[in-house]
């Protein structure tokens, strides 16, 4: 069985047909977008409509004085701005800092303040406020500090602040922490006993809500900004954000902004409607990219030009640093995935990888991708190789609290901070080990299966002919889609799949199409064209989960599902029997399975350092139990014993190659004829060297080479010849014995069979019997 990268949690109960129905009515809606409403607490009209409802008299935007100390302020810029006093706004280097940091100074400036902005960088000034930045503006004669998007945990570069005469205002939605810096004002939606309305607003959210109230009005034009600052940012999409976002995408496609026109032209999205998967897949990451290795100012710089000219240039600047940046997290990621692989980190429930020169802005996105590829709590360091110390990020899983998981040993890091499911620090190399032991002590405390499968919930069960444009339109009605409000997924109802091929320049991608009684709709599951035999294989056993779209193609409009995960209800059993070896076939992820040592010594230089290998010659090694793909490069010798091995493997595929160097079946067993005429031969000829004179009693004899030796191993075997140095001679009034019982004789005899099976057989025989073999141990030789 080709198993799920996830556990599929389906809708505990099933939905009436009236009440679905009083959804679709009331809302007017498709059956599919009224069941997700229902499924998702939006169960009465009254709940569905106001969801559904856009809008800002709708109470969907909230008064922006409701967030603390906003009074205070508002009346300290405006006392800065009156006063002509330098004002500096203290950003941040993402998505969300770098829109935060360019709709204050923004507002500032169209009040006519002396502003001026300032993006850390990453490396140099690391996150939030930063001591020898804050002398600097303190030297420089700066009296108001607003930071955006950071701030709330910088006690001590704001208590120096303040008391050497500069003023700080703090807007901020980071986590709170216990002792609160001694700002003139601190802006948050969590504030400790405040009651603003929604507490899950972005840093360009709060920074917004400052805007509004400094120019007394919601400053629409701010909204493409809030956009993708706020999707960036992964906030809840619920409540005022969905509104914020949704208002966004309107102004962002509208393409008002000069310097986002000339990104989007890069990027690939000009002149169409851009959603928030646009955001967070294509404009956030080229925003993020320039902080991750960097200079974050430069995205303001953008964001904030009117010159067009200039605006193409840092675009297609900020283009090519995402290409880079896309290099640099595969470069890193194919390196950490073989550490991830090795056998010890296979044993282990969480990994700790480390690396030499690994580029530290791309480390949480290789964290991300390895907890995606293995299931588990990943943390990712490097340093150089002077360096004490290694610097990193890690990211979790649901069941494992990181933070938590490593603040138990704080006295391990340098530095440290972080939340559930992501965390940052700095540790010395030698305590690399104690963070690993650590980690994984922490992930038997809270019973973290090594092999766990994180949850994937699921919107519902969808046929293939209930999928039509008007449907996935309304479903898009739910959106803007994000964190607490996600795209909803189904999982389709197909009779089968077909048409499937590989995609993409490297052939990574896999397309195929889900039928169902009366129509057929295309399917991409991208990364997974490995999988195109396995489905190939058995196209009526795949189950899909996904999403579902709308492609537009030569101006024709059709459904479209981008899988999210898939299952095979049987093991798939790909057919690749070969005559020949190749350094191609060892080119997959798999284990590959050797049933002869011979075998293994003869492709080993094909195979890759981190390949996984099991060679079952030795007794031992054949009681392997193996999991996961396996690919069987040769061809066993006992058909018995191999319908055994199988029946105790639990493979999610199986490749057979089932390569054969001598073929028994076609060879066959020596006739009584070939045996007495050799056996005469060599009683009549003493002393024959083989290497030697081998074609000439080939040519003598007329009897194929490989049965000639067949037979001189088995006359050695019972003691008719002996064989010394390559020289054969006869054994004077030899002991009378049947050939058939010479361990070589037995053995052909055992290939002849098993050969016959399973090089010989149509592959639907041999898929067949095999499964049969996998699902119950007492099926398979008898048959």
């Amino acid at each position: 069985m080709l198993k799920s990268k996830f556990k599929w949690q389906l809708p505990k109960s099933d939905v009436s047909s009236d009440k679905i129905k009083e959804i679709m009515d009331a809302c007017q809606l498709s059956e599919i977008a009224a069941k997700v409403l229902i499924n998702r607490g939006y169960d009465t009209p009254e709940k569905a409509t106001k969801f559904l409802t856009l809008d800002p008299e709708a109470e969907a935007i909230h008064d922006p004085f409701l967030l603390h100390d906003m009074q205070k302020a508002v009346d300290r810029i405006q006392s800065a701005i009156v006063k002509n006093e330098k004002i500096v706004v203290y950003g941040d280097y993402d998505a969300d800092g770098v829109t935060s940091t360019t709709i204050m100074f923004e507002t500032l400036n169209e009040l006519g303040a002396n502003v001026d902005y300032f993006v850390p960088d990453r490396f140099k000034d690391g996150y939030g406020p930063n001591m020898a930045e804050y002398q600097q503006f303190v030297e420089n004669g700066v009296n108001l500090m607003v930071t955006v998007d950071n701030g709330i945990a910088g006690n001590e570069p704001i208590e120096y602040a303040v008391t050497h005469g500069m003023d700080v205002v703090v807007t901020d939605h980071h986590e709170l922490p216990e002792k609160l810096p001694n700002a003139t004002a601190i802006v948050h939606p969590r504030y400790p006993g405040a009651h603003y309305p929604f507490s899950d607003l972005s840093g360009v959210g709060v920074a917004f809500k400052v805007a509004s109230a400094l120019l007394d009005e919601v400053p629409e034009e701010f909204l493409d900004l809030v956009a993708i600052g706020t999707v960036g940012d992964l906030v809840s999409l619920t409540d005022e954000n969905r509104f914020l976002v949704a208002s966004g995408l309107k102004v962002l496609s509208e393409g008002q902004r000069v310097g986002l026109s000339a990104l989007l032209k890069v990027s690939g999205l000009e002149n169409r409607q851009i959603n928030e998967q646009d955001i967070g897949f294509t404009l956030a990451p080229r925003l993020n990219a320039v902080g991750r290795i960097g200079n974050a100012g430069e995205a303001v710089e953008l964001l904030t030009t009117f010159d067009d000219e200039k605006a193409e240039l840092i675009a297609k600047h900020i283009d090519s640093v995402n290409d880079q940046r896309k290099q640099l997290v595969d470069m890193v990621y194919n390196e950490a995935i073989l550490q991830a692989k090795s056998p010890e980190n296979l044993a282990r429930k969480t990994l700790v990888i480390t690396g030499i020169g690994w580029h530290q802005g791309v480390l949480g996105i290789v964290a991300s991708r390895l907890v995606e590829a293995t299931g588990k709590p990943t943390l990712v360091l490097s340093g150089s190789e002077t360096d004490t110390n290694l610097k990193g990020s890690g990211r979790s899983v649901e069941a494992l609290n990181l933070f938590e998981a490593l603040n138990t040993n704080r006295e391990l890091y340098v530095n440290f901070g972080g939340h559930h499911m992501a965390v940052g620090l700095t540790i010395a190399k030698e305590n690399v080990a104690a963070l690993q032991t650590t980690l994984e002590e922490a992930a038997t405390v809270a019973d973290l299966d090594k092999n766990q499968v994180s949850p994937l919930p699921i919107d519902g069960v969808v046929k293939v002919d209930q999928i039509t444009v008007p449907a996935i339109k309304d479903l898009a009605k739910l959106g803007p889609f994000g964190t607490d409000n996600p795209i909803p997924e189904f999982e389709i109802d197909s009779e089968k799949v077909t048409d499937v091929k590989q995609i993409g320049a490297n052939q990574d991608h896999l397309k195929f199409k889900l039928a169902g009684v009366k129509q057929k709709i295309d399917a991409i599951d991208f990364k997974e064209g490995k999988l195109m035999p396995y489905l190939q294989a058995l196209p009526e056993d795949v189950r899909v989960v996904g999403t579902l779209e709308l492609n537009t193609w030569r101006n024709q409009t059709k459904p479209q599902i981008m899988i999210k995960d898939l299952l095979i209800n049987a093991v798939p059993i790909v057919d690749k029997r070969t005559t020949r070896l190749s350094v191609k076939m060892f080119a997959t992820q798999t284990t590959y399975v050797f049933f002869h040592k011979k075998s293994y010594e003869k492709v080993q230089t094909y195979l890759k350092p981190e390949v996984q290998v099991a060679v079952l010659e030795d007794q031992e090694n054949f009681d392997l139990r193996l999991k996961g793909n396996l690919t069987l490069v040769d061809c066993p010798d006992s058909i018995t014993k191999f319908a055994d091995w199988l029946s105790k493997q639990s493979p999610d595929a199986l490749t057979v190659y089932f390569y054969q160097q001598n073929n028994a079946y076609l060879d066959g067993m020596p006739t009584r004829e070939q045996s007495a005429k050799v056996f005469k031969f060599f009683a009549n000829h003493q002393d024959i060297d083989l290497k030697k004179q081998l074609p000439d009693v080939v040519k003598h004899l007329h009897i194929d080479q490989n049965m000639i030796v067949f037979l001189i191993q088995v006359f050695f075997e019972l003691k008719f010849v002996k064989i010394e140095s390559g020289r054969v001679s006869s054994i004077p009034n030899p002991k009378p014995q049947k050939l058939s019982v010479a361990p070589t004789y037995q053995l052909r005899k055992q290939q002849i069979e098993t050969q016959e099976k399973l090089l010989y057989s149509k592959s639907a025989t041999l898929t067949a019997w095999m499964q049969a073999c996998l699902a119950d141990k007492n099926k398979g030789v008898a048959e």
